[in-house]
C-alpha cells in the first residue's frame, strides 16, 4: 500500500460528507461495544438527525433479528424504529425470495433467525432442503452442525449469511459465522457459494432498496456512508458498493492496517465523534 493514498486522519479534503444523505453505520466497535456507547457516538445520532440526514444500522450480526436491536438500542437511550436495522439476515431473506422462491431451506441459525425466514414464508426442512443456509448460530448444537453438513454435501445451493470469523464482546471475541463456513468446508470440501453480508453487494444493494422503499427515490450511491472499524467487512462493501467508505479508529482495525488493507478507505476519523455534519450540498 502507497501510504500517500491513504486519506488524513479527522480530515475531509474533497468535501466528500457534503453529499451524504445517508449513514449506514457498523455497530459493535463502530458505535458501541457490547452495550455500552462508545465516547460520542450517541451525541453523533442526534446530530445526524439533525442536520436532515438518515441513519441505517447495518450489520452481518445474523444472530438477532430486527426487534432485538431495536430493544437493545432503546435500553441504551437510543429510540430507534424497526426500519432503521439491516441485518445479513434480512438481505439473506431478501436474496432467497428473489432467486430461490419457495425453495425448503435447511438454515444453520438460531431461534430469532427460524422465526423471521418463517415470517417471510422461507419453509425450513432439515430432511429434505434445497438451499443450505449459513448464519451465526448461537444455540449451535452438534447434531444440527452433522444434519446441516449432510445437506451441503449432498450438493444442494449453499449460501452464508456473512464472512466474520469472530464477534467482539467485552470478554473477548467469540467464534462468528465465518468460523462455523471454515468447520463446514472441512467437514464436507465446500466454501458457501454465495456471501449475503459485508463485504459483498447483496446486503448494499438491499440497503439501496430499503431507503428506496422508505424515501420513495433511489439513492445515488454516492449519497450513503459505509462506517465502520473493519477494512475487510464494512470499508470494502463501501468500496464494492460504490458508496463513501468511512473508516473509524474505535475498534478492530488500526492505521497499519489501513496500510496494508487493499481496500483504500475514502475517509478515516479516530471515531464517529470525530465526523463533521456539513450543511448539505
Amino acid at each position: 500500500m502507497d501510504n500517500n493514498k491513504l486519506p488524513k486522519i479527522n480530515a475531509d479534503e474533497r468535501g466528500i460528507l457534503k453529499s451524504v444523505r445517508t449513514f449506514a453505520l457498523d455497530m459493535d466497535g463502530t458505535i458501541y461495544l457490547d452495550t455500552t456507547w462508545l465516547p460520542g457516538a450517541r451525541d453523533f445520532l442526534d446530530r445526524v438527525r439533525k442536520s436532515g440526514r438518515s441513519v441505517y444500522f447495518l450489520t452481518n450480526n445474523s444472530s438477532k433479528n430486527e426487534t432485538a436491536y431495536v430493544e437493545k438500542l432503546r435500553k441504551m437511550g437510543y429510540p430507534a424504529g424497526p426500519c432503521q436495522i439491516v441485518t445479513s439476515g434480512q438481505a439473506a431473506i431478501w436474496y432467497l425470495q428473489q432467486h430461490f422462491s419457495g425453495k425448503r431451506v435447511c438454515l444453520l441459525g438460531n431461534h430469532l433467525l427460524a422465526a423471521e425466514f418463517a415470517a417471510a414464508g422461507i419453509p425450513l426442512d432439515e430432511k429434505n432442503p434445497e438451499v443450505a443456509v449459513l448464519a451465526f448460530d448461537t444455540e449451535l448444537t452438534y447434531e444440527k452442525l452433522c444434519r446441516f453438513c449432510d445437506a451441503v454435501r449432498a450438493g444442494i445451493p449453499y449460501l452464508a449469511t456473512h464472512p466474520d470469523l469472530v464477534c467482539p464482546t467485552k470478554t473477548g471475541s467469540i467464534p462468528d459465522a465465518g468460523s462455523f463456513i471454515a468447520l463446514v468446508e472441512t467437514a464436507t470440501g465446500r466454501r458457501p457459494d454465495k456471501v449475503i453480508g459485508k463485504p459483498e453487494t447483496t446486503i448494499t444493494d438491499y440497503l439501496l432498496a430499503r431507503i428506496a422503499r422508505d424515501t420513495g427515490r433511489t439513492p445515488e450511491r454516492k449519497e450513503i456512508a459505509m462506517v465502520g472499524d473493519r477494512l475487510y467487512t464494512d470499508v470494502a462493501a463501501g468500496v464494492k458498493a460504490g458508496f463513501v467508505s468511512v473508516f473509524v479508529l474505535s475498534g478492530e482495525g488500526t492505521m497499519e492496517d489501513a496500510k496494508k488493507s487493499p481496500e483504500v478507505p475514502d475517509l478515516i476519523y479516530r471515531s464517529v465523534a470525530d465526523l463533521p455534519l456539513p450543511a448539505l450540498s
